[in-house]
């Protein structure tokens, strides 16, 4: 089987466990390290005709990180999608394992590793928190996402959590009227840094933007690299 995936972590995923059936990637798709593959530009903005060019019989896109839009121009070109939309540990863990289904392989040992890594209870008590995901403007997370499910399994809750939007838009003086007791900021896909500090006197905690958001390998270490990354929390 030829696979394109426009899908950073579902990359990663494919090429750990069945190198030989990926022919294409997105220029995001920077897992596994050394990735030769044929690029088709971005997640958002792919090549469709280089897609095409690479005759898939499969290609693997998300609901959250590709648009519909180029959903139904390659299904319009007859080509074969796999679409995944996780948006709890659990759905991510059920979905890696029905892709594997579907390209017909054995059951990778990564992901009964990742599974086993999530087999424990809800941490307790709840910190609150704000998570931006990008700044100017700001965007945090809201409610109903993978990351927010991920983060309240290790014991932090999210005050825009009951939002309805999975992506709020707010001001800075919006984001601290939530008297948050914390900000988790990821590296990615806003590279967020210790200057990023307008939300003191608000602890902050730098985290892995791949652990928090990937779903894929990285699941399988990402409880014990977060829980770290939210200990060691920075000085308001």
């Amino acid at each position: 089987m030829r696979v394109v995936s426009l899908v950073p972590s579902l990359t990663e995923a494919v090429a750990l466990t069945a190198p030989g059936m990926l022919v294409g990637a997105t220029d995001w798709c920077v897992h596994p390290a050394g990735l030769d593959v044929a690029r088709v530009g971005g997640s958002k903005y792919p090549d469709l005709a280089a897609v095409l060019a690479l005759r898939p019989d499969l290609v693997l896109m998300n609901v959250e990180e590709n648009k519909e839009s180029d959903a139904e121009a390659l299904r319009a070109a007859g080509l074969r999608l796999h679409v995944t939309y996780p948006r709890t540990v659990d759905q991510a863990l059920a979905e890696l394992g029905e892709l594997f289904e579907v390209l017909g392989v054995a059951r990778p040992g990564w992901l009964d590793d990742a599974v086993a890594a999530w087999d424990f209870p809800p941490i307790t008590p709840v910190r609150a928190a704000v998570v931006p995901v990008w700044r100017k403007p700001w965007v945090v997370l809201g409610s109903d996402t993978f990351a927010g499910d991920m983060l309240l399994r290790l014991g932090i809750g999210n005050v825009f959590g009951a939002d309805p939007q999975r992506y709020p838009r707010p001001s800075l003086s919006e984001i601290l009227a939530r008297k948050p007791e914390l900000a988790v900021l990821p590296d990615e896909p806003y590279k967020f840094t210790s200057a990023d500090g307008p939300f003191r006197p608000v602890p902050y905690a730098l985290v892995s933007g791949r652990h928090l958001t990937w779903y894929g390998p990285s699941l399988a270490e990402a409880p014990l690299i977060l829980n770290g990354q939210l200990r060691v929390l920075s000085d308001p």
